[in-house]
């Protein structure tokens, strides 16, 4: 029997929240924590799109990621010192921006831009599949504050998405893995999926031995239990901003 944060079973969830509203600023935001994971997700809304999208009458969806110097507890130098952001910030904010316009209805949207930012507070595992989860919440929350404006007629969403991270660790499938199970891990995975079941991205990769077949679909089952928990946590979140 493999120990876990919290106690948890191989299938359970870190305790989770995600706070709406916690930017005034921002058109749309949230902060999830998960465990001791903790992301600022935020939404602004920009009336322009790039310039190969002018005129088009569509709008566009991007993310960009970022941890914060002390989030890792070892400071991390800031992307802006080295004056480029590093790989795995570039792929991350990708799998974000990816994730996020799965969903989106482009048309509805118009020519404006709604730019998702993923902050980590504090990292422990699991920051990239937050970010995606939270940042529906901003992006729903986003919408909804324009179509209240009235620069939207409708919600330009056509879903939601929701993510976490899956992995094998002495051979058991765990879900929602920590830092120290994420080192540790002979499988590391991270799973997009949409409100209706539908897998929008799945990066699994095999530390040590293979992934076997039989191993990929019992991560994917966890992982989908995972999400669906999630999905409720973003919709009372959205509920509690809205109503």
């Amino acid at each position: 029997m493999i120990e876990r944060s919290y106690n948890r079973t191989a299938d359970e969830l870190r305790p989770t929240t995600i706070e709406p509203g916690f930017m005034r600023t921002a058109t749309g935001s949230a902060l999830i924590s998960m465990g001791e994971t903790r992301v600022i997700c935020t939404a602004s809304a920009a009336e322009s799109v790039p310039r190969w999208l002018a005129g088009s009458g569509r709008g566009w969806v991007t993310a960009e990621y970022g941890m914060l110097p002390a989030s890792t507890g070892e400071r991390k130098q800031r992307d802006i010192s080295r004056g480029r952001a590093d790989g795995r910030t570039i792929e991350i904010q990708r799998l974000i921006g990816r994730s996020l316009r799965g969903v989106i209805d482009f048309v509805a949207l118009g020519e404006r831009t709604i730019y998702i930012d993923c902050d980590v507070l504090q990292a422990d595992g699991g920051t990239r599949t937050a970010s995606i989860t939270g940042g529906m919440v901003a992006l729903r929350l986003a919408c909804e504050r324009l179509i209240a404006e009235g620069k939207l007629e409708r919600s330009p969403l056509t879903g939601s998405v929701a993510a976490i991270s899956c992995g094998v660790v002495e051979g058991v499938p765990l879900l929602d893995l920590d830092y120290s199970e994420d080192s540790t891990a002979e499988v590391d995975a991270n799973v997009v999926m949409t409100g209706d079941g539908g897998l929008v991205e799945v990066q699994a990769t095999a530390e040590r031995t293979p992934l076997s077949r039989a191993h990929l679909d019992e991560l994917l089952a966890i992982a989908a239990t995972g999400i669906e928990a999630l999905r409720s946590l973003q919709d009372e979140a959205v509920l509690a901003r809205t109503v």
